[in-house]
């Protein structure tokens, strides 16, 4: 008999121990910081009706949706690929709050493709996102959520890119392009590409200082000091808009350095990620030797008014088995449990939940079983000496099964 019934689909997988309890794990912990600074965890559901999965923000994740008709409505049905979209449905719809708002998530998602080569298309997403605020301070405290999150998944040294659409916007606006050539113009600066960006500005019909500045972001990348120095002469054609963006990055990349002396920050401000829906500061985190972010954010005011209410918003999401993956993670709780022998004495029971109070994960022996404490990832055995249980190391301990009277 074949055995392809046991295939699962490209970029789907199961999730097994180690990793799945170190994934719990820090799924605990990360709710918890997120409950601490004062958000409160939503569960939206895994489908939604498909026009309202893909309002607002989820208007670009139409190709990573799956579909399927509803047969009690007819309707089409789509499976969620981001739960952004629907945490802005929840306060736009549901909690309808006039001061800010904070929500936490986390949940499986699926899609119909993997963000980049080799990824997942079933991530466990877990985020924040703060509604009803468009000050500095609410994208400081997301950016810091998500440095914070990378802290507690023990991931050293990220390196934040940081980048802002409204910058791009501006400019955009000022060079009065068609929808098809600003959807090209948005290609070019996303590959970077010089030779065609100047073949693109030669070939339209642009004021030569507009046309300058376009060509100049690409150029405008790197350390933020630098970066933002040159930015304010190259870039001085975008006026005001322009003016005030720029003065929110130096600010944030200021107080970022305040409270996180050790993490790299790096501007681009030709990085337009989450364009079609973004409106301000967008950034994503790296951490060295792997190619693609393992958190990312950003600013998409006014999402809500697909919803009849049109809010600030920003927040931040990360894929919680790429955080376990890549950092360096938690010591294997398995490999420290104690083995407990099949003896009904009541102090030995006492002994085990005393253990289990603890935090201790304890293994109890059933009728029939030989296999060594090792095999059962246990480093440690309940003996009794005298009246008492105690903890011995597995090595030196006599089988715990020929304990019992």
């Amino acid at each position: 008999m074949s055995d392809d019934r046991w295939l699962l689909p490209e970029g789907i997988e199961d999730i097994v121990a180690p990793r799945a309890r170190r994934m719990e794990s820090l799924r605990r912990q990360v709710l918890d910081l997120l409950d601490a600074w004062g958000y409160d965890l939503v569960q939206p559901p895994l489908i939604e009706f498909l026009d309202s999965l893909l309002t607002g923000t989820g208007h670009g994740l139409d190709l990573y949706t799956f579909k399927l008709t509803d047969q009690l409505s007819g309707r089409l049905l789509g499976v969620r690929a981001d739960i952004t979209p629907q945490t802005a449905r929840i306060d736009a719809s549901r909690l309808r709050r006039d001061g800010p708002v904070r929500l936490c998530y986390v949940g499986t998602v699926l899609k119909t493709r993997a963000d980049a080569a080799g990824g997942s298309r079933s991530p466990v997403q877990i985020g924040a996102e703060l509604f009803g605020h468009g000050g500095l301070e609410s994208d400081l405290e997301i950016v810091s959520l998500l440095l914070e999150t990378l802290g507690l998944a023990r991931i050293d040294s990220p390196l934040l890119d940081i980048g802002h659409v409204g910058i791009y916007r501006a400019l955009a606006r000022l060079a009065n392009l068609a929808e098809p050539d600003e959807r090209e113009l948005f290609d070019i600066l996303q590959r970077k590409a010089v030779p065609d960006l100047a073949a693109f500005l030669d070939g339209r019909d642009i004021r030569p200082a507009v046309r300058e500045a376009l060509a100049a972001l690409v150029e405008l990348h790197g350390d933020p000091a630098d970066v933002i120095a040159l930015a304010r002469q190259r870039l001085a054609v975008g006026g005001d808009e322009v003016t005030r963006a720029l003065a929110a990055l130096d600010a944030l990349c200021a107080r970022l350095t305040e409270a996180y002396p050790g993490v790299g920050q790096h501007l681009d401000l030709a990085e337009l990620r989450g364009y079609r829906y973004h409106t301000g500061m967008v950034y994503a985190a790296f951490v060295p030797g792997h190619g693609r972010e393992v958190a990312r954010g950003g600013r998409y005011d006014d999402v809500g008014a697909a919803f009849g209410r049109a809010r600030p918003a920003t927040g931040f999401s990360a894929d919680l088995g790429e955080l376990v993956r890549l950092g360096a993670g938690e010591p294997d709780r398995a490999g420290h449990a104690v083995l407990a022998p099949a003896d009904d004495d009541s102090e030995l029971h006492r002994a085990v939940r005393a253990l289990r109070r603890e935090g201790r994960r304890v293994v109890r022996v059933l009728p029939g079983m030989t296999e060594a404490p090792a095999a059962l990832g246990c480093r440690e055995v309940l003996v009794r000496e005298g009246e008492r249980w105690v903890v011995r190391a597995a090595r030196a301990a006599p089988d715990p099964s020929a304990e019992s009277d």
